[in-house]
């Protein structure tokens, strides 16, 4: 009798929903809000200081397909048009690109206000959960030093659009509920317009990163912890959302082997391994956020290791305890911890990325992740700050303004690691000195900077860490030819060859070798070779032609020219070059034309200029005009 009457009280009002708030609960909620924001602001102010860099010129400024309207279609139409099929966090950038250019600040304040509009949805989420703490678990995401990583670093613009868009799914999923999710076991969906929301917003999201396709399986979970069930009804309303998350999933799965090149040879017990280390590494740093890093060290797998088998054992007893302890603790801390193992799962290793050829672990990958642990600590911090507390206790409000001090104190100390490329290099190697793409990143930004010397030392370092890389002997090789070692530079090009013959890069760098000695028929054979191995490799084609056209076969270097014009239009010293043969052709109209465009693209080009003016000059004398001065 008392369980239906109790029923019965709910449905004075027609939703279901609790009464709407008063004016005085809106104003109290909307300057909740506006101090969540203003910390997150304030904690990252010193990231709009920052630059560009690692993965920053392929995310914005070598990629043309920001810079065009056609490019913006480029990114939807044509995979490996950018670097990942992510075409939502592209468009944000292509129109970034249209408002900035190449400043970083604009990129970084875009990602900054993301991140603050993650956590206020993180906050709404749990405030229609009833979490206790809502409020503070949503500002320790929003402070957090383990998140510097997806906001200062423009390339992870992906994570907090995606995090923003994921959580506005989250939020409206459960407002089409029509109550708490706990107020009617089994409730339908009551309003299609928020589930057609909540549905778009999903789209939306996995289309920023797909990481986001495990929301469907949490939002399960979050249903089971409200209602000790999961209704028939639920199953069937999230169909559409699992079906669209599995999709887009599997495009992102086949990306990364096809395009980007993840693809490890690790035996599915070398994964588990990997797997069960990983579960406890991002919970450690979330309570203990000391010496975060931009490349953590790679594991060593070992499964004759007895105690690797630690790790998984370890995480499947933890999962397993709280499942069965869910009578004593409540399903909470149940549906936390299987909602954190569910989230960070795209990240264990268990499927192939990139950066595992690196590390295994990176703080961006658990900036949904946290989530979870986070509201499950801060709700347990709330329960016992409830009970009665002995004399000289610190208040539970002073002890969380210590905690988000604290966490803002890291933030902005974390956020001068990514001053610039150099300063990111410089801070990950001082806490993994053994960082092989740390020592190579260094080494290759010393020598642009003309610092050859200091170049070597870190490209020498990378080398004996990774003696098989044929990229880091390909590196040291023109480290070495800047520095006039040539015969050293030559073995360390033909040691890449060897290492990978079907790389073009190192090809086209010893052919470059080659012509500077004097050598220009060996050096147009291993650019021909570089041409061969990748004919859209702009790059080669134009050093081929350059070859070509001191041996007089312009023909040859005129197609060559046109080439590396077909593949990069934007490539000014192909234009002037190809005018340069041209006009030598007598073809002073088009050398015009060309150097126009080279100069467009690089006004302080003074060769292109100077070009010109010769190549104007002498198209104005045949009908008597005076040269120009």
């Amino acid at each position: 009798m008392t369980r239906r009457r109790t029923r019965r009280a709910r449905a004075v009002t027609p939703t279901g929903a609790p009464p709407p708030p008063s004016s005085r609960g809106d104003r109290r909620s909307g300057v909740a809000a506006l101090v969540l924001l203003a910390l997150a602001a304030a904690a990252y102010a010193p990231a709009l200081q920052g630059g560009f860099v690692w993965d920053d010129d392929a995310y914005v400024t070598d990629n043309l397909a920001l810079r065009t309207p056609a490019g913006l279609a480029r990114i939807w139409l044509e995979p490996g048009a950018v670097p990942q099929y992510y075409p939502l966090t592209f468009t944000s950038l292509w129109l970034d690109y249209q408002l900035w250019g190449a400043a970083p600040a604009g990129y970084k304040a875009m990602n900054v206000a993301l991140h603050g509009l993650t956590a206020l949805l993180f906050w709404l989420v749990l405030r229609r959960l009833a979490l206790p703490g809502a409020w503070l678990a949503a500002a320790v995401f929003a402070l957090h030093p383990v998140h510097v990583e997806s906001v200062a670093w423009i390339a992870e613009r992906k994570n907090v659009l995606s995090g923003a868009l994921g959580l506005g799914a989250l939020f409206a999923y459960l407002g089409a509920l029509g109550a708490r999710p706990d107020a009617v076991p089994g409730a339908r969906v009551r309003s299609g317009r928020a589930y057609a929301l909540a549905l778009a917003l999903f789209a939306g999201a996995l289309l920023a990163k797909t990481v986001t396709c495990t929301i469907p399986v949490v939002l399960l979970l979050v249903l089971w912890w409200r209602r000790d069930r999961v209704a028939r009804a639920d199953l069937a309303a999230l169909v559409p959302f699992l079906v669209l998350g599995a999709g887009l999933a599997a495009v992102t799965v086949w990306m990364e082997r096809v395009h980007v090149g993840a693809a490890w040879a690790l035996t599915p017990l070398e994964r588990v391994l990997i797997a069960g280390r990983a579960l406890w590494f991002y919970p450690a740093t979330l309570a203990w956020p000391r010496d975060l890093t931009f490349v953590y060290p790679r594991w060593t797998i070992d499964a004759g290791a007895w105690w690797q088998y630690i790790f998984p054992a370890a995480a499947a007893g933890a999962i397993a305890g709280a499942i069965l302890a869910r009578d004593r603790l409540g399903r909470g801390p149940a549906a936390a911890v299987l909602a954190f193992a569910v989230a960070i799962a795209p990240a264990l290793g268990l499927i192939d990325v990139y950066p595992m050829r690196y590390t295994f672990v990176a703080d961006h990958y658990q900036y949904l992740a946290s989530m979870p642990l986070i509201a499950l600590a801060v709700a347990a911090a709330a329960h016992a700050a409830a009970r009665p507390r002995a004399p000289g206790h610190p208040a539970p409000m002073l002890a969380a303004a210590g905690l988000l001090l604290a966490l803002g104190t890291l933030t902005w100390r974390q956020i001068g690691a990514y001053e610039s490329a150099e300063t990111l290099w410089r801070d990950t190697l001082a806490k993994n000195p053994g960082a092989v793409m740390a020592h190579v990143n260094l080494g290759m930004l010393l020598q642009l900077e003309g610092r050859s010397a200091e170049a070597e030392a870190h490209l020498g370092r990378a080398l004996r860490l990774a003696p098989d890389d044929y990229e880091i002997n390909d590196d040291l090789g023109i480290v070495l030819a800047t520095l006039g070692r040539s015969d050293e530079a030559r073995a360390r090009f033909a040691e890449a060859i060897r290492l990978a013959p079907g790389a073009p890069r190192p090809h086209n760098n010893l052919a470059t070798l080659l012509a500077r000695e004097g050598r220009p028929e060996e050096a147009a054979a291993h650019y021909a070779e570089a041409v061969r191995l990748d004919p859209g490799y702009a790059d080669a084609h134009n050093n081929l032609a350059n070859v070509l056209a001191q041996a007089g076969r312009s023909a040859e270097a005129i197609a060559h020219y046109q080439a590396a014009l077909e593949i990069d239009p934007r490539f000014p010293e192909a234009h002037y070059n190809l005018g340069v043969v041209l006009a030598g052709e007598g073809r002073l109209a088009e050398a015009v034309a060309r150097y126009e465009e080279a100069l467009r693209l690089r006004p302080d080009y003074a060769a292109a200029r100077a070009a010109l003016a010769s190549a104007t000059a002498a198209v104005a004398e045949p009908a008597g005009e005076a040269p120009p001065r």
